[in-house]
């Protein structure tokens, strides 16, 4: 199985995880701090880190940073922080995944698992079986694939989070129908991780802006005010 770092300065996170990571199969490594981190990844390199952004000595920022100027291990950042600008930055740099504390251990699992499908995939190279269409999204110039968690507009990549692809699947399943903010949920969270509309707002957002860069004129996401939201027929 796949060996995960864990760095974070909070050592009941790092009890938690590696116990919810550990039950799952995986080899774990902690590490207190980005320094500490680099140093043993120079001797035994992940296949995954997960980097807390705030840390003594060394933040995640500048950890994921000293990475990838010689490594292309998936990462996934731990944040406390709301601003937009940090996923930006982070994704910018790099970092493969974002969540956000508090967050439930199943869904920490899950992002770990996709990640590193994501990053076989893209290491292997499209698999020679053929792709179950049965699981394959199709809607128009939308394209997903929750096998690979890929998803292209016009055969052009948007690369999304866990929880953006969830919501998008779930809005694109059934195009015209309408669905509740508390649906979306349902959707993209288990019942252990406590959201606000405002949260399922902000993604929307997001994965508005997302498609916006492969195309401007992307308006397939429509709100219903005081009702939801719904995927153009």
């Amino acid at each position: 199985m796949p060996t995960i770092a864990l760095v974070d300065d909070d050592r009941n996170i790092l009890t938690s995880v590696s116990m919810a990571l550990e039950a799952e199969g995986y080899r774990i490594m902690t590490y207190t701090d980005g320094a500490s981190a680099l140093d043993g990844f120079r001797t035994s390199p992940p296949d995954l880190a997960i980097l807390d952004i705030k840390m003594p000595r060394m933040d995640g920022m500048e950890t994921l940073r000293r990475l990838r100027q010689k490594s292309d291990i998936p990462v996934i950042f731990l944040t406390s922080k709301d601003e937009e600008i940090d996923e930006l930055f982070g994704l910018k740099m790099g970092a493969d995944d974002f969540i956000r504390k508090p967050f439930s251990q199943r869904l920490l699992v899950e992002r770990v698992k996709a990640v590193l499908r994501r990053a076989t995939g893209a290491k292997d190279g499209v698999p020679a079986k053929e792709v179950d269409s049965a699981k394959v999204l199709e809607r128009g110039l939308l394209r997903m694939d929750p096998e690979r968690h890929t998803c292209t507009w016009k055969n052009e990549p948007v690369t999304l989070t866990v929880t953006e692809f969830l919501i998008l699947q779930a809005l694109a399943q059934r195009p015209g129908v309408v669905k509740s903010r508390n649906a979306l949920m349902d959707a993209a969270y288990d019942d252990q991780v406590y959201v606000d509309d405002r949260t399922i707002d902000s993604h929307i957002k997001r994965l508005r802006k997302k498609f916006k860069v492969v195309d401007e004129d992307f308006e397939m996401i429509e709100t219903l005010y005081g009702v939801g939201y719904r995927f153009k027929e």
